[in-house]
């Protein structure tokens, strides 16, 4: 076993690694640092980060994320047959297709149960 070709996949890890602790260092040093309440209240969750772990929430926000990323993962299918297209054929067209029926299919049903509702 050569070791020596692994040496740039070394040094690319050694030089990512300094650049990504350079960047935090200098952000954190040259960066304002100015708290207040507004940026210190609860973003997107709906309610205190730091508050009664028993309480009640609201699930629409878990809902919401959870379609999101249903929606986003099958939409990340399309790449690779973005890329392909040429050579997967008239097969491979019918597939996606089929594939795009079957999410327009849920995204509907989603829509006229009033998942997507936020109110």
């Amino acid at each position: 076993m050569n070791l020596q070709q692994y040496f740039p996949v070394l040094l690319f890890i050694v030089v990512a690694t300094l650049i990504g602790f350079v960047l935090l260092t200098v952000g954190r040093v040259l960066g304002p640092h100015r708290p207040d309440e507004q940026k210190l209240s609860a973003y997107e969750c709906g309610f205190e980060a730091f508050d009664d772990s028993r309480m009640k929430f609201d699930v629409r926000y878990y809902l919401v994320a959870i379609l999101f990323i249903l929606f986003d993962l099958e939409i990340a299918f399309l790449f690779p047959w973005a890329i392909s297209t040429g050579t997967v054929g008239i097969v491979g067209f019918w597939t996606v297709m089929v594939f795009l029926a079957v999410l327009t299919v849920g995204f509907i049903y989603e829509w006229k149960k009033g998942a997507l509702d936020w109110e």
